[in-house]
């Protein structure tokens, strides 16, 4: 590999656990440059500024995420449940094992800093278009009761789902998210919920 690629891979490597370490607002160029053990202008010989070398790694932490889906083969399932399930365990696994990536983009996604939201909201609402789309494709999938409006059981069944991602992103510490024994109790607790949402919460017998 010719020595720029490499240097440039090296240095969003490093420049990846820094920004996971500190955040994008507490990290500066001088942090970068020290900790690639380059100068500042070999650094901007690669990328304009911070802003562009943080994207382009919220871009390599995507694309590695995106190449588990595409080996899951999401698109294939016909239980709707089933899939959102793989989905979840997909995802824990990729961020246990990657969790500088977690780090990232849950800054990026999640908690996005002010001076990046515009891009961010250009660059990866696409993504999040396109999730949408998977989702409902598989939950025309589902049997429904008679009378039951499938646009409203589908946005009942994501609100749900998107309350306990919300949960499980923001309400649980670092070390719970990446342990398997939280994540195991979360797919518990969420599927009790779904489970009640799927099959009604009311007895047959009463009024």
């Amino acid at each position: 590999m010719p020595a720029k690629l490499y240097d440039k891979d090296q240095i969003l490597e490093i420049c990846q656990h820094v920004f996971a370490l500190h955040g994008y607002e507490k990290t500066s160029t001088v942090m970068l440059a020290k900790a690639a053990g380059v100068s500042r202008a070999l650094l901007f010989h690669h990328f304009r500024n911070k802003k562009e070398l943080y994207l382009e790694i919220v871009d390599r932490s995507l694309a590695k995420g995106r190449q588990e889906l595409e080996t899951a083969n999401l698109s294939g399932y016909q239980d709707f449940f089933e899939a959102r399930e793989k989905f979840s365990r997909l995802k824990f696994n990729f961020f246990q094992t990657n969790p500088d990536a977690y780090r990232i983009l849950k800054e990026a996604l999640v908690e996005t800093p002010e001076a990046i939201i515009k891009e961010v909201k250009e660059r990866y609402g696409k993504l999040q278009t396109g999730l949408n789309k998977l989702w409902k494709d598989l939950f025309n999938k589902v049997s429904l009761k008679s009378g039951v409006d499938r646009g409203q059981a589908f946005r009942l069944v994501m609100l749900v789902l998107d309350d306990f991602d919300r949960k499980y992103i923001s309400e649980a510490t670092e070390n719970d998210v990446l342990n398997r024994s939280y994540f195991q109790r979360f797919l518990k607790e969420r599927n009790s919920f779904l489970a009640m949402v799927r099959y009604g919460i009311q007895s047959q017998g009463e009024n």
